[in-house]
């Protein structure tokens, strides 16, 4: 990592953060933890989503990526 920078935030919410945080350096620590509520996000709007589809409306997306993925081809750029 290149450059540092402060962040201030309440002693409180770093007296949870560092006890969370053990052993692990301050950088590592907050990336893994945007790393996991990313990931958590992700899972929760997929959830959300499989609610509201059928179970046709899944199998036709299956179909149609499927389909895409096979005849996805990559084009050469023109060149300028």
């Amino acid at each position: 990592m290149g450059k540092y920078t402060t962040i201030s935030v309440p002693a409180e919410v770093k007296r949870q953060l560092k006890m969370l945080k053990k052993d692990k350096t301050w950088g590592c620590f907050l990336l893994e933890s945007a790393t996991e509520w990313q990931r958590i996000k992700g899972e929760r709007a997929f959830k959300e989503l499989r609610a509201l589809l059928s179970d046709e409306d899944l199998e036709a997306i299956r179909k149609s990526s499927r389909e895409f993925r096979k005849n996805f081809v990559l084009r050469d750029m023109p060149s300028e």
